[in-house]
């Protein structure tokens, strides 16, 4: 798999992150939902990366900005039918490693609390990542699961 920035005029991005959209619809409810669409990704501060093997693309992430050396854990997703092969392991690495070559000294995400998205909280504790209140614009939300990881230079 090789991982590049995004190319957002690709329609195979579009198509693939509509997914990632219409796999949280039924999850919560709109106001409980944080799931960024492909214009949002495309603002400024935002890095978004995918995971592509020959002409597919097999996972995205992205980093969005908090605020000053506190960046957002965005649009992690691995295609179904390669999940548990490493994709989201490899993403996730390249987009800390990057958040740890600028500077950032902590890397945030919110992720739900139903069932749904339980191997998800397994993957982010396993890479270290731990409970945290809110942060951001967030607010407390029984819906919303948040977790920090503080990449400061190991």
């Amino acid at each position: 798999m090789q991982i590049t920035r995004a190319d957002f005029g690709d329609p195979r991005l579009a198509a693939f992150l509509q997914a990632h959209l219409d796999d949280m619809e039924p999850t919560a409810p709109p106001e409980s939902r944080h799931a960024l669409d492909l214009f949002a990704l495309q603002a400024d501060g935002v890095r978004l990366w995918v995971g592509v093997d020959d002409d597919s693309i097999l996972g995205t992430v992205a980093l969005a900005p908090v605020e000053e050396g506190h960046e957002e854990l965005k649009s992690m997703r691995t295609d179904p039918l390669v999940r548990g092969t490493g994709v989201a392991s490899r993403l996730l690495a390249h987009a800390l490693d990057d958040a740890r070559a600028r500077g950032v000294s902590h890397v945030s995400l919110e992720t739900g609390s139903m069932a749904f998205f339980e191997p998800a909280r397994r993957f982010y504790a396993r890479a270290g990542f731990v409970p945290c209140p809110p942060f951001g614009s967030y607010v407390e939300d029984p819906l919303s699961t948040f977790m920090t990881l503080s990449t400061a230079p190991r």
